[in-house]
């Protein structure tokens, strides 16, 4: 029902872009607003593939809150679409433009306002680069766990909207476990402040946690107060070989029954470690039908690498490498990191899916993967946050052979289907945005939905805030 109002303006009275910028510069200095359509165009799309993007009337990149609410208040009068954008590496599409849309570039908010060591808090404007906070709080001895791959590049406020994850989620968990509070510019303009800056709070309804993981449909976040974590030591890391995903499974549910908490417990298979090998010569063990690696940050990682080598051998492992050194364990964690993109040179496109489900299950998952890469005739390679059951199986593609491009989507789909088979989701930390639309409501069921549009209704009545996204 939103969208069909929307569709319906748009066909009647959409509004020209003269008038919408004419009004967008009463309240923004010339350099926020760009309309030449080239420079547009590169704003239309975030990287996530199979997802449609529309061409964006302007571009708006504002500096203050205040800037924010004038874009809100005159896409309101106006009844003009606004897509919010971070870095715009988002991987489902949850950041591309609509046609005719207000694109609402937050990347020049990119102020980190308070680190409190004492509160272990830190306050920031959403244009604000992981990988910057990340360094900044390290200063004073604490530490930002959530740390998506793209964390060099990456902001806050993006993470915020899609509920990033990252490589230490199984010990210290994701974005959503950090975001202590929120300022939000509503659809109408309206500035509202959401949760506290004290250790605990339980006043009224979670709003905070209602706009971690919105995709940018319930509201703009303009400012986050975020919990901080005293620095961990170093960690080090270990890696197994096993000849099959099974055995490696076994391995990752055998750490995590013994009560052990790596920070980091990842796994690479075979397709993924030739593919890091070929594109960087890393020297990894192509002969492996599946890499492991876990870490450790404890006052005594030698230790515990020690008992979890044991037990990778009792699953199976062929190998186990503990590494001696922080240089050794940065060397196999770079490998870990450059999967996805050596994934992508295989074939020159690739699909990234983003199953989670439960551990005792994830060897079923990767058998499952497999399976259906044969039956597709594709190269899929599975990387995985093991220690939490999030697994990315990497479609690799030709995307100018439309053939193989059907099969990669159709191998897509079937790997989400086998996600909710074995009783998992079909996001751990992407989000929705326009890929998985459909899968969101196989998921969640009719009433479900039906709720969640309702709160789409109380918080953006006209349907303009990144409309088409979710459901």
């Amino acid at each position: 029902m939103i969208m069909s109002r929307i569709e319906a303006r748009r066909d009647e009275d959409t509004v020209a872009a003269g008038p919408l910028v004419d009004r967008l510069l009463g309240g923004l200095p010339p350099e926020a607003v760009l309309t030449d359509p080239d420079v547009t165009a590169s704003y239309a799309n975030d990287m996530a593939s199979f997802c449609p993007a529309g061409s964006p009337a302007v571009v708006v990149l504002p500096r203050t809150v205040e800037q924010v609410q004038h874009v809100m208040r005159t896409a309101t009068e106006l009844r003009v679409p606004v897509v919010p954008q971070g870095a715009r590496t988002g991987l489902s599409g949850a950041a591309n433009a609509t046609d005719g849309c207000i694109v609402l570039s937050l990347t020049k908010m990119d102020r980190i306002l308070e680190i409190s060591p004492v509160d272990r808090i830190a306050v920031v404007e959403p244009g604000v680069v992981n990988a910057t906070l990340s360094r900044a709080v390290g200063e004073h001895g604490l530490c930002y766990p959530p740390d998506p791959s793209s964390w060099e590049m990456c902001t806050i406020g993006g993470n915020i909207g899609t509920a990033s994850g990252g490589l230490c989620c199984v010990k210290y968990g994701v974005t959503a476990e950090y975001v202590l509070g929120l300022d939000v510019v509503l659809a109408d303009g309206r500035l509202m402040s959401t949760g506290r800056r004290t250790a605990k709070g339980v006043a009224g309804y979670d709003l905070t946690r209602l706009f971690v993981g919105s995709e940018g449909s319930l509201g703009i976040v303009v400012r986050a107060v975020l919990a901080l974590r005293p620095k961990p030591p170093g960690q080090l890391v270990l890696a197994a070989e096993f000849s099959s995903g099974a055995a490696a499974c076994d391995a990752v549910c055998r750490v995590m029954a013994g009560g052990h908490v790596p920070s980091l417990l990842e796994l690479m298979d075979r397709t993924t470690v030739k593919a890091v090998n070929d594109m960087a010569r890393m020297g990894l063990p192509e002969s492996t039908e599946a890499l492991l690696l876990a870490a450790f940050d404890t006052t005594d990682p030698a230790a515990d690498l020690a008992a979890v080598g044991a037990l990778c051998e009792a699953a199976g492992a062929t190998r186990v490498v503990p590494a001696e050194d922080a240089a050794e364990s940065e060397l196999l964690l770079q490998a870990r990191r450059m999967s996805l993109v050596a994934l992508e040179a295989v074939k020159g496109t690739t699909m990234i899916d983003d199953v989670c489900v439960p551990r005792s299950r994830l060897g079923e998952l990767i058998d499952g993967v497999e399976r259906i890469a044969g039956k597709h005739r594709l190269t899929i390679g599975v990387v995985a946050h093991a220690g939490d059951g999030n697994t990315h199986p990497t479609v690799c593609f030709d995307a100018t052979d439309p053939e193989e491009s059907r099969r990669a989507r159709e191998s897509f789909d079937e790997i989400m289907a086998l996600g909710l088979e074995l009783g998992g989701t079909i996001t751990g930390e992407h989000g929705v945005g326009v890929l998985k639309k459909e899968w969101l409501a196989r998921e969640i069921g009719p009433v479900g939905l039906e709720m969640q549009r309702a709160v789409k209704q109380v918080f953006d009545p006209l349907g303009i805030l990144n409309p088409g996204k979710l459901f």
